[in-house]
């Protein structure tokens, strides 16, 4: 009779992970004054991201950041928020699960409608699904053989955090600040005591007012945040997203030295979510010498961050423009520098393009454009590479008309994935009693690194009487070896 036993262990697993677009828009109901935007500068922060039966329901708040020229042509700042929530199907959701969210700003256009403005926003909502679940495993059988093995197995732990970001620095000759716009790079994270820490960089840009004209300023504020985690095995490499909260930007003019001091506080929020791995000694096979036995076995892959690595480049090339620009275009600042990039296997480079608004001065008027400036960052070739990018340092000048060239650097953080895989043996039944051949003698020749599970198994006699019965035999076995059994009636 054949009567396994099992061991059953809760862990969590990453379900799936699930992306969504939405349209966000919003309405400046009095469009007076008003003369031509050159910008919106879009910053978004998640509120809350909550799984239901079949759909996972997020939501955040958008700030736009309008720079525009009044009917005098002055330059003028506005500022509009809006709140929004949409949801995401998937029949496997249910209320026991847990959401990552990150959420990213693509694609903010302008129109006017009759006296308003609207602004419209697409948001791009990357979703990874967590969901506790079991895991079984025969850990003993009665009237069987059992193998064991040592195998990896992963349970994921889910974090968040938030923590308040200042800094503080002076410029000279400004006299206040437009528009400011920051991007957040996480270049590194760990585990260790029961908590995640991450640091990084926000790369702020502003825009700010010399005398008459604008003029871009560019600070690199380091962050370091500490969040509890208490599952999290020490030493395990995160997966993180950051983003800014309640952003302030106060500046202060010292006339009497000519000094501006811009004080900068945010909240910084992140989430993420890190991978334990465990070994555990399984029963991955089993057989028996009386019956033939039906084994049902259960097998795990799963890809989790492993290790990160920091690129940073210097790139410099033609910049291309949605405008048509000449020597009679006066180049006067650039403003809300941000990275579009995904990473191209085939290459093992992250490559993009560097989008940002040139304000520039033509004939009394100040009139902005888009431009692009391609770059491509070597980080390696790999299945599952991910990366994040963020941009400062932006140049751009005309060193011949109609022609464009820029420069800026272009920071990468790659996150390269490990794959653990592993196989159990869940459950072992009866398929009749095995037909006895009555041979006297039973006699095998090995494969190369069989253990002496293997051979019993084959010679289909007790692992105990196969190692009695052959006590010169050293496992592994090198497959030059004869084994042979007599059997006793």
């Amino acid at each position: 009779m054949i009567k396994p036993q099992f061991n059953v262990t809760s862990y969590t697993k990453l379900l799936k992970k699930l992306v969504s677009q939405s349209q966000v828009a919003t309405r400046l109901s009095q469009s007076e004054g008003v003369s031509e935007i050159l910008s919106v500068s879009p910053q978004i922060s998640l509120s809350s991201a909550e799984v239901s039966s079949g759909r996972v329901n997020y939501g955040g708040k958008l700030i736009f950041t309008i720079l525009y020229c009044d009917e005098e042509g002055k330059l003028c700042r506005m500022q509009k928020g809006v709140e929004f929530t949409h949801y995401c199907d998937d029949d496997e959701l249910a209320p026991a699960q847990t959401a990552v969210c990150a959420l990213d700003c693509q694609r903010v256009s302008t129109r006017r409608d009759g006296s308003a403005i609207v602004l419209t926003a697409v948001v791009s909502a990357n979703i990874t699904i967590f969901a506790p679940a079991e895991r079984t495993s025969v850990t003993s059988c009665e009237g069987a053989y059992l193998k064991s093995c040592v195998r990896q197995y992963v349970s994921f732990s889910t974090f968040s955090g938030e923590c308040e970001v200042e800094d503080d620095f002076e410029a000279d000759g400004v006299d206040d600040i437009l528009v400011p716009y920051a991007g957040v790079l996480v270049t590194s994270a760990s585990v260790s005591a029961g908590e995640v820490e991450v640091s990084g960089e926000i790369a702020l840009s502003l825009l700010a007012m010399r005398g008459a004209f604008p003029a871009g300023l560019e600070r690199i504020i380091p962050f370091r945040c500490v969040i509890p985690c208490e599952n999290a095995a020490t030493g395990a490499l995160p997966e993180v997203c950051a983003e800014l909260r309640d952003m302030t930007v106060n500046a202060t003019v010292e006339e009497d030295r000519g000094k501006c001091r811009v004080e900068f506080s945010c909240t910084l929020a992140a989430r993420g979510y890190v991978a334990t791995v465990s070994e555990e000694t399984v029963a991955c096979d089993a057989f028996s010498t009386t019956h033939n036995l039906l084994l049902t076995k259960s097998s795990e892959s799963v890809s989790f961050p492993y290790e990160r690595k920091v690129f940073s480049e210097r790139t410099q090339s033609v910049a291309t423009s949605k405008a048509k620009l000449d020597f009679s275009c006066r180049l006067i600042a650039v403003t809300r520098p941000e990275a579009e990039y995904e990473y191209v296997p085939s290459s093992g480079s992250v490559e993009g393009g560097i989008c940002a608004v040139l304000l520039y001065e033509q004939g009394g008027d100040i009139k902005s454009t888009e431009i692009t400036l391609p770059f491509a960052v070597r980080v390696g070739s790999g299945e599952g590479i991910t990366a994040s990018a963020g941009v400062c340092s932006i140049v751009v000048k005309q060193p011949s008309e109609g022609v464009l060239e820029g420069e800026a650097l272009i920071k990468v953080a790659a996150v390269y994935p490990k794959v653990c895989s592993g196989e159990c043996l869940v459950a072992v039944e009866e398929e009749g009693e095995k037909q006895d051949k009555n041979c006297a003698i039973r006699i095998i020749i090995p494969s190369a690194g069989d253990g002496l599970y293997e051979a019993a198994k084959a010679l289909n006699f007790p692992p105990e009487e196969v190692a009695s019965a052959n006590p010169g035999l050293k496992y592994p076995l090198s497959g030059d070896e004869k084994i042979l059994i007599y059997k006793h009636n």
